[in-house]
């Protein structure tokens, strides 16, 4: 009778990496003394296997700088056929491809044509979401009016106050000056009509003018309320504005000033 002999796998590679997974069974010993097997999964529960270090080598060239995504491709004998890259537009193909080769050779010990390694650019990949939320978020972070400074000084006759007030529009800055008596309302009354004299310097095409400016108590706080009126070519529209008091309410009462104008002035820029 000849001898049975092992059947040949029609793919050594596979043959051997599903070999690799097989776990003989061992006899054990029964209480009766007979022996019985013992029933052994053929497959391992571990992690996916890498033979070919494919994802240590998609990992090394992932981290490379402009690096955005990439997929290494391999024969059934291992041999890397292909790497496809995909990164940003400030780095240069060639200097990919260099970086590439050299990072697989210093860390992994491999040697790769360059003519196998393909680079595909593009300027922005993240969602147009992600892009239009940017936008929108760098929109309402750009302030139109920029407070700059606000100075309260006595002033040359008892019991007046001087309020001097500096905003920056578009690299040019502004001040101006008004005097009040002291007392609560007018001081704000005083740093409200100093910042509308402010923008209507800033806007030459546009003019400022303060309505009026009050405490308002609300919500167990103080806020000071104002009233604007903006012209521009044949319209006018009256705008208000509102600003908590926290440092002091000349600063609160300038700021109510910009909170009323920012946003008509951004349509008219």
């Amino acid at each position: 009778m000849a001898p049975r002999t092992a059947p040949k796998p029609q793919n050594g590679t596979t043959w051997q990496q599903e070999s690799a997974k097989v776990t003989h069974s061992r006899p054990l010993q029964a209480a009766d003394g007979d022996l019985e097997r013992e029933s052994v999964p053929l497959t391992s529960a571990g992690p996916r296997p890498d033979p070919w270090g494919v994802e240590r080598a998609e990992n090394l060239i992932a981290s490379l700088t402009g690096v955005l995504s990439v997929r290494v491709v391999v024969t059934p004998l291992g041999e890397v056929s292909e790497i496809h890259v995909l990164t940003l537009s400030d780095v240069q193909p060639k200097q990919v491809v260099r970086n590439i080769e050299s990072a697989l050779m210093a860390q992994l010990g491999m040697k790769i044509d360059h003519r196998k390694i393909s680079v595909a650019q593009t300027a922005d990949v993240r969602p147009i979401e992600q892009l239009q939320e940017e936008a929108v978020r760098t929109r309402a972070n750009k302030r139109v009016v920029v407070f700059q400074r606000l100075e309260v000084r006595p002033g040359e006759r008892p019991q007046r106050v001087l309020m001097r007030v500096r905003l920056e529009f578009e690299g040019r800055e502004a001040e101006a000056e008004e005097r009040g008596t002291d007392t609560v309302r007018n001081r704000v009354e005083a740093a409200a009509r100093a910042a509308a004299l402010c923008l209507d310097e800033l806007l030459p095409d546009n003019s400022v003018a303060l309505e009026g400016a009050q405490i308002v108590e609300a919500f167990n706080r103080k806020f000071v309320f104002v009233a604007v009126h903006g012209l521009g070519g044949r319209e006018a529209q009256l705008l208000t504005g509102t600003c908590e008091i926290r440092e002091s309410a000349e600063r609160s009462s300038v700021l109510a000033v910009l909170d009323a104008t920012n946003r008509w002035v951004d349509a008219r820029r």
